[in-house]
């Protein structure tokens, strides 16, 4: 995964592998070998050189694909949760509106926990 997130920045960047690694002050072939994920370990310390060359913040170039997944479905419920109040004809303004059902519910739901 981490991998593929340095491989797409680079290719974003404009970059070859070979400038990438001599950018980054790295070998070629373990810059290679990281992005194929042979090295899944890279150190933190190389992680850093290749983030500052990729101008990439190095929790995103460490973030996991399930963790990217999970984010984006969760937005996409999100947004399909909004599309379908406003078929139901729920505006913003109107949606303060129904925070006392939201209210009653949490409570009921409360009152059978316990």
């Amino acid at each position: 995964m981490i991998g593929r997130n340095i491989y797409q920045f680079r290719k974003k960047r404009g970059l070859t592998l070979s400038e990438l690694a001599e950018r980054a002050g790295i070998s070629k072939s373990y810059l290679s070998n990281i992005e194929r994920s042979i090295n899944q370990n890279p150190s933190i310390q190389v992680m850093e050189k290749i983030a500052l060359v990729l101008e990439a913040d190095l929790n995103t170039l460490l973030e996991t694909k399930t963790n990217t997944e999970t984010k984006q479905q969760i937005e996409e419920e999100w947004v399909d949760f909004v599309y379908e109040l406003k078929k139901a004809g729920i505006n913003k303004e109107k949606l303060g509106d129904y925070k006392i059902l939201i209210d009653f519910i949490k409570w009921q739901n409360s009152a059978i926990d316990k």
